[in-house]
């Protein structure tokens, strides 16, 4: 299978690529594509950057270049409450919690498209990877620190339980281009907490067990 995965930052980049074998790099668009094998699958593996220009951007760039069968978005999330540091979280859908077009739409809408996208494989793939969590991750262009801004969000969306600033842009150029997406994200913090910020700088020492695993599991079992 040819499979895409797209990460945020350099931090989320250096957990994945020792993953890649025979490894060659192309830089379109700005973008550098770190291309080569995990197992059977050929795969193709992005920096977007972060915040939702830069990450939908990249997945176009990346979709009209490689063509991948299947595209994973794997990286961390604020969690919103009902998952917990480190949980690792396989969304059923993700959505824009920043976005209102106007009357005729909902928020979180935008333009022509349904308010959530739907990860149509999210269920099979908890059944692969062991101990992962469903439910919605929701994205908007903000870093999410105050307690009051996760509460805004829940009330748009009951079921999220994290936020990022990402999954969506892909998730809608996924949905323009008709390309399956996954989205794979690891709680480094909780949004309104006491210690959040220094909940999300000491996440980076525990994580690549956790990121290994999923992108492993599912690289193994698809």
């Amino acid at each position: 299978m040819n499979i895409a995965i797209i990460a945020a930052m350099d931090k989320e980049m250096r957990l994945m690529l020792p993953l890649l074998r025979a490894t060659k790099n192309i830089t379109i668009n700005g973008y550098v594509f770190h291309t080569g094998t995990i197992g059977q699958h050929s795969v193709v593996l992005s920096k977007c950057g972060i915040g939702k220009v830069n990450a939908a951007i990249c997945a176009l760039t990346l979709i009209d270049t490689f063509h991948p069968d299947l595209l994973i978005n794997s990286g961390v999330a604020g969690g919103t409450g009902s998952a917990g540091i480190l949980d690792v979280i396989v969304a059923d859908s993700v959505a824009y919690h920043d976005v209102w077009c106007g009357d005729g739409t909902v928020p979180g809408q935008a333009d022509g498209c349904p308010q959530r996208f739907e990860c149509g494989l999210a269920a099979d793939i908890r059944k692969k990877i062991p101990g992962t969590k469903g439910g919605l991750v929701a994205s908007g262009d903000s870093f999410v620190t105050e307690a009051a801004t996760t509460q805004r969000i829940l009330d748009i969306y009951p079921d999220a339980v994290a936020v990022d600033m990402e999954s969506a842009a892909i998730a809608h150029v996924c949905h323009l281009k008709n390309v399956p997406f996954v989205c794979i994200r690891v709680i480094s913090d909780t949004p309104g907490s006491a210690d959040n910020i220094s909940q999300y700088e000491n996440f980076w020492d525990e994580a690549p067990a956790h990121t290994f695993a999923a992108i492993e599991s599912l690289l193994a079992a698809i």
